[in-house]
């Protein structure tokens, strides 16, 4: 009889232990930190060309333990510059690229998140003789704007995604006859399809458009709404020793700017 009470406490007390170590296990692998790092030659972005040269591009985020929700900073800086004009000299001066945004999601299925992005690039504001003021918001200062998006993906390789620009940040207005601003709330919409994977590579196409509801110009249009980003993007896997590298060539061409280009992002980790 000793013996057997004896046993059982030893049985209950290895199976807590069992249970103990698997769940720290299961937290010792859950991660809530991660970064990335890229370099590329130019920067896209909805049809534009942000930036037209070499930058590195770097991001920190905070992803919750069942993967639905995500915070976090992306950023990136040129190696080389580009001209803006000085407000009080009219003269043109050098100014890297700089930019750091502020992003979240949230996933409510497989199939369908919403987002919210605040858009800061701050290139050349102290450069052409504007007060740097990271966290503003002010519709004519010009570099700050917020997007909230939802994407839904109809097939798991087909994406379809809404952008939505609020606030009227960054010249996202139309001024009106009495010089009143009117905020233009920009619609962004894009159907992305994987249309051929094998095992180190994948070809997705694209196609996307700007327009509003309220004024007779958008953020990315000079008149009424219009196709502004068609193109694709090819994704490979380069073997180096026993590293993959995840390699990004996209050509885009906006139909409205009559603008071709070959972006190449180079994922580091």
């Amino acid at each position: 009889m000793i013996k057997h009470q004896l046993v059982l406490p030893a049985v209950l007390i290895l199976i807590t232990n069992n249970l103990l170590a698997q769940d720290n296990n299961t937290q010792n692998n859950y991660n809530p930190f991660s970064v990335s790092a890229h370099v590329k030659n130019m920067h896209t972005w909805h049809g534009f060309v942000v930036h037209p040269g070499a930058l590195f591009a770097s991001s920190i985020e905070y992803n919750s333990k069942n993967k639905k929700f995500t915070f976090g900073f992306w950023g990136g800086a040129s190696f080389s510059p580009i001209d803006v004009k000085n407000l009080e000299t009219s003269k043109n001066v050098s100014a890297y690229y700089k930019e750091v945004s502020i992003y979240t999601k949230y996933r409510f299925s497989k199939f369908f998140f919403i987002e919210a992005v605040s858009h800061n690039n701050y290139t050349g504001v102290e450069e052409r003789g504007d007060q740097l003021q990271f966290w503003s918001y002010d519709k004519t200062q010009g570099y700050n704007f917020v997007d909230v998006n939802f994407g839904y993906n109809i097939t798991p390789n087909t994406l379809l995604y809404l952008a939505t620009i609020i606030n009227g940040g960054s010249g996202d207005y139309e001024v009106q006859k009495d010089g009143s601003l009117k905020d233009s709330w920009t619609h962004y919409f894009e159907i992305n399809s994987k249309v051929w994977q094998n095992k180190d590579a994948s070809l997705s196409l694209f196609a996307g458009g700007a327009w509003s509801f309220i004024t007779d110009k958008t953020f990315y249009t000079a008149n009424a709404g219009n196709i502004i980003n068609v193109g694709a993007t090819y994704n490979k896997q380069i073997s180096l020793l026993d590293y993959k590298l995840p390699v990004d060539v996209t050509l885009m061409w906006n139909p409205e700017q009559e603008r071709t280009v070959i972006q190449i992002d180079i994922t580091l980790f």
